[in-house]
């Protein structure tokens, strides 16, 4: 039978239902109030339509049964009140109606059939037209405003067997012909292809066709007489469909599917409307709070939450501000705006966050929700994100971003004319703006964000904010705060033995608390004069705890030195897990294992900072926030980084390396004191020297550090490489434009505060004059007089105000590129030379033209190693160094610390250094080994390492641009996949999913997961008795991330297909003669 049956055919249920009357579901009843989605129950009764519906949880099995008796049972009988008695009585009452006693009886079942069914919309309909009809009327009722008449039909058509629909199906076909009618033919298969995610689009719901009156008033005698009554049609169809054996489906999948469908339209319904009601939870789906609270156990908001999530400047989508203490819970009001946007108001959103770990946390956390609520969650980080990104069909996309990478999205959203379909934009950690280079990127990309978008909503959430009025001019937004902690934090100061706790009412901002009672031996006091024993024994191990230090090298000396006092009582708490983290160390880093880190984790102590590889750090974090670790010494970046909360923080000192703490650094790290759920309360203790008191007394009372722009002060990253993209992508491309633009800066609403000598005006000349001196852009297109009269007069007097800017190739080429222009130029001279002699023998050439010039300047070589490694060489990469500029004379006389008279770029020696370092390290794919090789942290070599792989990325961009180096594009493709990942082929794939590092690769593929489809399709429970320390929450973060990759490619291939078929826009018209 064809897929239209099939699609009827899955409303059979075993279970008999009561039906109404053909009269009673005529007269079309009024709607029933329906219960709000709070109140919705799996196993409740429900009345849709005037008729009770149960929803059922399991799958109804569907039971085939051949015999006649039970056949026409309650509403299929023959007996007296029968369905079939109903439609012969209901024939006859119409043939009673005085305007229809001139036909006889068939013709008057005829037109029973062509009026009342198609003119009351019991026309044939598919599963869809049934959603549709539904999920209309579900959302006027479920809001209570007003009582809409339900028609009949779409009830009818939900409850009949599928041997009546059948037959009303084949009628109405049967009256189109006799009546020489034709009809729009039903697409049947539309909704059978449709995935499980993908929600229906309203406009490609096939409604019900209206009905020509004068169709079924001429008839011939003959026609007539074919007719058989109404209720023999019935009879023989019932029957012959009765026996059909009818297919199972799952009507639970399908109800939750129906469900989730009609309360996504009721939350557009109601975001649309002004109404207060919103909805089951805040305008979302009842599902949403489901789902909170099954993945992250959220089963209610905090009420400043609620609060924040019901302000009017939020219902008019007004952009948005607001600032709350660390772990106050700011993302859920983000995650839930977010939400919004992509589910009902079917628009892209932009996430924005600082690091590359938190990107791939958030990625992790929300693909469950993507599977579930039908949309993409994208990675934009280091070299992955697809620019432009790809137009999906159906689905909404959340693109998860760095800094950079979300600079970089925004700009081609902006030139493919797309940046409207970004509804909303959301910036975590926003004090971020003043920080250096990043903060001047951040501000680009919110500033053309406000130029070229009015629909865009910006919303905004730090822990750190002060001068917020200037943030509130730049963004246009609205400001919300609150002092609100879940977990109440105690900040205590201690100097020598005493500990005072932090109390602004008193005089000198402090009051005594207590004495450290703890009773230390001579040596131990030598060791430790700070007390740091006393302090971190007083919690762990039964709790957590985190000692931030000054330097990297002093986290590991605390470590150490109080595993060196810690009882031997230690090392039994969790043991058997604590080896397990040992052994699962060792078999990501080949058996190695870091001498601190061996010392120090049987005793559930460990170090935290960037000298640790990726899979290091993640698989400590993973111990300490599973308590099987209760002390990490780290440095000040884990209180920007990932969320590892504790009940006790403690400030080793007020410093941060040799600078001494700002207020904004000090208020991150004591944030992470307490844990919401777990701890009571949260302590803080900031250990000081009599020396540094005054400072700490005014560190702990004065206001936050206020936000200032770095656009101007970051020249080549900031203000120059802002003009470069406003002219590249059009968006203003005279002196005139650019100065308005930057008057809407951020810079722009500080300037009087920031510029002493020079005016906006001048720098924005000055800036323009560089870029086309360096040959980036060009400029053109005198303007008129008339143009010129059009202006402001002050201006006139200036030359570069008559001109107008293009860019050139090689300026296009760094603005897509993201390459900083202070070596533009630079990168253009090597890849131009490297074409004279490009050396493919080996990766080495390739690799030096990737390795990022910033590194380089920093880098200092070891230069026994240098010339070690230069000798080990084969004669082409020797020839590679001699290319460059470097020869191994010059190596030599370094080593031996001779005298050089010969200059030579330094940069190029350096940057070669370390290119032998990446080099080494894709062949060996060991840091380990090459850390020792080289002499270096093996922290800093994986640094070097994501680097390369973002810098190689960028160089690939701009050659895109430039069709003299085609030849670099397919080599740089493969190049940057193999930075990105640095392993063996075979573990790529499995690689490519968020949170999946070589360590965790290695333990999947040996467990036989070997493919992005093997993970999408593993059971999580199964993952978690089969690979060592790994959680319940880690292996469905796992899966979802797979599933979502795998939809995500599956989507674009689908995109593809449906690209090639359609017929092109520029099609030429042939015209007949």
């Amino acid at each position: 039978m064809d897929d239209g049956v099939s699609s009827i055919r899955r409303r059979v249920s075993v279970r008999k239902r009561n039906r109404p009357s053909l009269e009673t579901l005529f007269a079309a009843p009024a709607a029933a109030e329906l219960r709000m989605g709070d109140e919705q129950e799996e196993e409740e009764e429900e009345t849709v339509a005037g008729s009770p519906r149960r929803k059922t949880v399991g799958a109804q099995p569907v039971e085939n049964n051949d015999s006649k008796e039970d056949m026409f049972v309650d509403y299929d009988s023959f007996a007296e009140n029968s369905f079939l008695v109903q439609v012969d009585d209901l024939e006859q009452k119409y043939m009673q109606l005085p305007e229809n006693r001139k036909h006889n009886t068939d013709l008057a079942t005829e037109d029973l059939c062509s009026e009342n069914i198609r003119h009351n919309r019991l026309g044939i309909t598919t599963v869809s037209s049934i959603t549709e009809l539904k999920t209309d009327e579900h959302p006027k009722n479920q809001r209570g405003h007003e009582d809409v008449p339900v028609e009949p039909g779409a009830d009818l058509w939900c409850e009949l067997p599928s041997s009546q629909v059948l037959y009303f199906e084949n009628l109405q076909n049967y009256s189109n012909d006799l009546g020489n009618k034709s009809t729009k033919k039903r697409d049947w298969n539309s909704s059978s292809h449709r995935t499980v995610n993908e929600e229906l689009p309203p406009n490609s719901i096939e409604q019900p066709q209206p009905t020509d009156d004068s169709s079924s008033k001429v008839r011939t005698s003959s026609d007539v007489n074919k007719r058989k009554s109404l209720k023999d049609h019935l009879k023989s169809a019932m029957t012959g469909n009765a026996k059909a054996q009818t297919p199972i489906f799952s009507r639970t999948k399908q109800l939750k599917e129906t469900h989730l469908s009609e309360e996504i339209n009721v939350a557009k319904k109601t975001i649309e409307s002004s109404s207060d009601d919103l909805g089951p939870f805040y305008s979302l789906p009842s599902r949403v709070r489901d789902l909170y609270a099954q993945f992250k156990g959220i089963e209610k908001l905090y009420e400043w939450q609620h609060t924040c999530l019901t302000l009017n400047s939020v219902q008019d989508r007004k952009n948005l501000i607001y600032s709350l203490p660390t772990s106050g819970g700011k993302t859920l009001v983000a995650e839930i705006l977010m939400l919004q946007e992509l589910l009902c108001r079917r628009r892209d959103v932009l996430m924005i966050l600082p690091y590359v770990a938190i990107v791939q946390e958030k990625i992790s956390g929300l693909s469950s929700f993507g599977i579930e609520l039908g949309f993409f969650v994208e990675e934009y980080a280091g070299s992955k994100g697809k620019f432009p990104p790809i137009k999906r069909r159906e689905k909404k996309s959340l693109y998860i971003a760095t800094i950079e990478k979300g600079h970089s999205l925004v700009n081609s959203l902006i030139e493919t004319g797309r940046i409207s379909n970004l509804g909303l934009v959301v910036v975590d950690e926003l004090h971020m703006i003043a920080e250096g280079s990043r903060g001047a990127v951040l501000e680009m990309t919110l500033a053309k964000i406000l130029y070229t978008s009015k629909t865009t909503q910006i919303i905004g959430m730090s822990a750190t904010l002060n001068n917020v009025e200037d943030l509130q001019e730049f963004l246009q937004a609205e400001y919300y705060t609150s002092q609100f902690r879940p977990v109440e934090l105690k900040e205590y100061v201690k100097i020598n033995d005493a500990i005072y706790e932090v109390d602004s009412k008193a005089e000198n901002g402090m009051t005594f608390s207590r004495l450290l009672n703890f009773k230390y031996s001579d040596t131990l006091k030598k060791m430790d004069p700070d007390h740091l024993v006393a302090l971190v024994t007083e919690v762990i191990p039964n709790n957590s705890c985190l000692v931030f230090c000054p330097t990297k090298k002093n986290c590991e000396n605390v470590a150490e030195m109080i595993c060196t006092f810690l009882s031997r009582e230690y090392l039994k708490h969790r043991e058997k897990e604590k080896q397990e983290v040992i052994k699962n160390l060792k078999n990501i880093s080949n058996g190695n294992l870091c001498p601190v880190l061996k010392r120090t984790l049987p005793l559930g102590v460990a170090y935290h900072h960037s000298g640790l590889t990726n899979d290091e750090r993640k698989l400590l974090e993973e111990a300490y926030s599973a308590g099987v670790l209760c002390l990490l010494t780290c440095t000040s970046t884990l209180a920007a980084g990932v969320n590892l909360p504790a009940r006790r923080v403690i400030l080793r000192a007020p410093y941060v390396a040799k600078e001494f703490l700002k207020r904004n650094q000090y208020k991150q790290m004591i944030g992470r004191a307490g844990r919401a759920g777990i701890d009571s309360a949260g302590e803080s203790i900031l250990i000081l020297q009599e020396k540094d008191k005054q400072q700490v007394l005014e560190l702990i009372s004065r206001p936050l550090e206020n936000c200032y722009s770095h656009l101007v002060q970051e020249f080549t990253k900031g203000i120059q490489t802002l003009f470069l993209s406003l002219i590249g992508l059009k968006i203003a491309t005279n002196l005139g434009d650019i100065y308005h633009f930057m008057s809407g800066t951020f810079f722009g609403v500080q300037q009087k505060i920031l510029l002493k000598e020079k005016t906006l005006w001048e720098i924005t000349v000055e800036s323009l004059r560089y870029l086309t001196e360096k040959g980036l852009l060009q400029k053109d297109n005198i303007l008129t007089e008339k143009e010129l009269t059009q202006k402001d007069a002050i201006y006139k007097s200036e030359e570069w105000f008559q001109y107008s800017f293009h860019i050139t190739k090689l300026g296009r080429a760094s603005f897509k590129g993201t390459i900083d222009l202070a070596y533009c130029d630079i990168l253009y001279r090597d890849l131009k030379q490297g074409l004279e002699g490009l050396v493919l023998e080996s990766l080495l050439h390739l690799i030096y033209l990737t390795t990022p010039y910033d590194m380089a300047s920093q880098c200092d070589p070891d230069w026994m190693v240098y010339f070690k490694q230069f000798n080990q060489l084969s004669p082409a990469e020797q020839n590679v160094a001699a290319l460059v500029g470097v020869s191994e004379n010059y190596i030599g006389k370094k080593a031996s610390g001779q005298a050089i008279k010969k200059k030579v770029d330094k940069d190029i020696v350096n940057r070669l250094y370390l290119s032998f370092v990446l080099y080494t390290l894709l062949k060996e794919t060991n840091i380990w080994s090459v850390s020792e090789k080289f002499n270096m942290p093996r922290g800093y070599i994986q640094s070097l390492l994501t680097a390369a792989a973002t810098f190689s990325s960028c160089v690939l961009h701009f050659c895109e641009e430039l069709e003299e180096f085609w030849v670099y594009r397919a080599l740089l493709v493969e190049l940057t996949k193999k930075l990105t990942y640095c392993v063996k082929a075979e573990l790529i794939p499995l690689m490519e999913v968020t949170g999946v590092l070589e360590g965790r690769a290695k333990q999947l593929y040996n467990a036989g997961y070997k493919s992005l489809a093997h993970l999408a399709n593993a059971d999580p429970e199964v993952l978690i008795r089969t690979i060592d320390h790994l959680s319940r929450r880690q292996a469905k973060q796992i899966v979802s991330s797979a599933k979502m990759l795998l939809h995500e490619k599956a989507e674009a291939l689908q995109e593809e297909v449906e690209e090639l078929l359609r017929l092109p826009s520029d099609f030429p018209s042939v015209e007949k003669a």
